[in-house]
């Protein structure tokens, strides 16, 4: 008497994380015929995070989702941003399209999190996402002919048995910690984010505004004319835990202290801020390397979106290449199924190929948002040498000869669900 009753389900398909890699990861399944299960700690569709910037890219895979124009019929698109340096006032613009905007008909927009969850969500069951439902531990289990089960401890007392587990996790990925991938490491930066809302319209222009300043980088971007979301990157900030869920001591830090010397639009679009949307953090980043050759696929688990490769934001690719894992996935799945003929160990290679094809292109967009963040601060706030001359490659030569040729990944197109590769 008294005990917990244990409950055992079974699934084929199911995705741990209900975030952006895992929403859109069980839509793209659902679109190739496959039916999976959402498992969210969290009792709600979570909305950390006020909003993201999205490239061409992730409007190329939110195309093959089939939910794109849900998005782009709200949110405008821009391709120009207006560098400043802090120390000399010396403004530069930079097109971030290099000119293909017209020709593609995609380009980048910055899209609420909250919104972009919600186009997923409304694409699925009312059943498949399973709240409150936080993971403990994974155990597998090898049956005679037939596929290798993988068991999932829930806090509740539930176990659930499912022939494919895909960890979409986040960061902090209990299902990347099982397959052995390593920790993600302290970038020494840390970030903090927020909306503003202008009532009666902000009166900016479609563009990036970025502020520049010793081991600093900061901005705004316009969602539309009445909203913006703007972010402040250093890597000396004085935020810490104890006060990083306290929105007010954050907005405080901003303005008064850390950026009390900006420009007098970007104090203005943070003193707008709508508190409930402020959040700091650390910047988490897999090594490279790790990506390259880390265990992503394990049997029948793998991992997508920032379970497998958590990146700096410095090129605005983490949900970028969050949406490319799940289509890439979906259609590995579908392809290896089609030419299983009755095999049992399709869902491993369906893995197998997906994490083949997505290693080394996700390894280059995480090393190029690490190179992207470490020339953009400019060395820090070191008098040395070396920083003077981090400084100086910043300035005359970061801008105008290497961010153009980093961002040249984001013209990537991961393909369409169906298509044979």
């Amino acid at each position: 008497m008294g005990e917990k009753q244990m409950m055992i389900e079974e699934e084929e398909i199911v995705i741990v994380g209900g975030g952006i890699a895992g929403l859109a990861t069980a839509v793209a399944l659902k679109r190739v015929g496959f039916h999976s299960r959402v498992l969210e700690s969290h009792s709600v569709l979570r909305t950390t995070g006020a909003a993201l910037t999205l490239a061409p890219n992730a409007w190329f895979a939110l195309r093959a989702l089939g939910v794109d124009h849900k998005l782009t019929s709200v949110y405008q698109s821009f391709n120009k941003s207006v560098v400043t340096n802090l120390e000399t006032g010396v403004r530069q613009e930079v097109n971030n399209m290099t000119g293909k905007n017209d020709r593609t008909g995609v380009g980048l927009r910055s899209v609420h999190r909250t919104a972009l969850l919600q186009a997923l969500a409304e694409e699925l069951p009312p059943d498949t996402i399973r709240f409150s439902s936080k993971l403990i531990s994974i155990k597998t289990e090898t049956q005679q002919d037939s596929p290798k089960i993988t068991a999932l401890h829930l806090a509740d007392g539930t176990i659930i048995k499912a022939k494919v587990v895909i960890g979409c996790d986040g960061v902090h990925s209990a299902v990347a910690q099982w397959l052995g991938l390593s920790q993600p490491i302290n970038s020494g930066r840390s970030a903090v984010r927020g909306l503003s809302i202008f009532p009666e319209g902000h009166g900016f222009k479609q563009e990036v505004r970025v502020y520049l300043g010793r081991g600093i980088r900061a901005g705004f971007v316009p969602l539309h004319s009445k909203e913006l979301y703007w972010f402040f990157i250093d890597d000396s900030s004085s935020l810490g835990k104890d006060i990083s869920i306290n929105p007010d001591i954050i907005l405080k830090e901003v303005t008064e202290n850390l950026a009390k010397d900006f420009p007098s639009d970007y104090l203005m679009v943070a003193k707008h801020a709508d508190l409930s949307t402020l959040s700091w953090a650390p910047l988490l980043f897999r090594v490279p390397w790790n990506v390259a050759f880390g265990r992503a696929q394990n049997g029948n688990v793998t991992v997508a979106g920032d379970a497998f490769h958590p990146m700096n934001p410095d090129l605005g690719q983490g949900g970028c290449s969050s949406l490319e894992d799940a289509v890439v996935l979906a259609r590995c799945l579908s392809q290896a199924q089609k030419v299983a003929d009755g095999g049992q160990q399709w869902q491993e290679e369906g893995l197998k190929r997906y994490v083949e094809e997505r290693r080394w292109r996700v390894t280059w967009i995480a090393a190029g948002s690490w190179f992207s963040g470490w020339s953009q601060k400019g060395g820090g706030n070191g008098e040395n040498f070396l920083s003077n001359a981090l400084r100086w490659f910043r300035d005359r030569i970061f801008y105008k000869f290497v961010f153009p040729r980093l961002t040249e990944s984001v013209w990537f197109d991961c393909g369409d669900l169906n298509a044979d590769k």
